[in-house]
């Protein structure tokens, strides 16, 4: 069975254009931008489907503009985690893991 060579083209071109449904992947996918920290736009759209995506942009945005900073998305990270701290931790407990017992018959 033969692939048409168009057909890979076109799936090829389709692959690279954006697939944005939601309101909060915009967010996120903007945060990556502005940081120019593509590598990890999957965690900045986590962030903000979770959180207050207004109050993540926002603080990107103050970020993305000074001049200074080396590795922008890092310090992102360390100033999330310092006005923040909660926004990072898991929304579900963490369950102890059950000890398996032996049945003795």
């Amino acid at each position: 069975m033969a692939i048409d060579k168009d057909y890979l083209k076109i799936i090829k071109e389709r692959a690279k254009t954006s697939h944005v449904y939601k309101r909060f992947q915009l967010i996120g996918l903007l945060i990556a931008q502005l940081l120019n920290d593509e590598k990890h736009k999957s965690l900045y759209i986590m962030l903000a489907k979770k959180h207050h995506s207004d109050d993540l942009l926002h603080m990107a945005k103050d970020i993305s503009e000074r001049k200074n900073i080396e590795n922008k998305g890092a310090y992102f990270m360390k100033v999330l985690m310092k006005t923040h701290p909660y926004l990072l931790k898991s929304s579900k407990p963490k369950t102890p893991k059950s000890k398996k017992t032996k049945i003795i018959k």
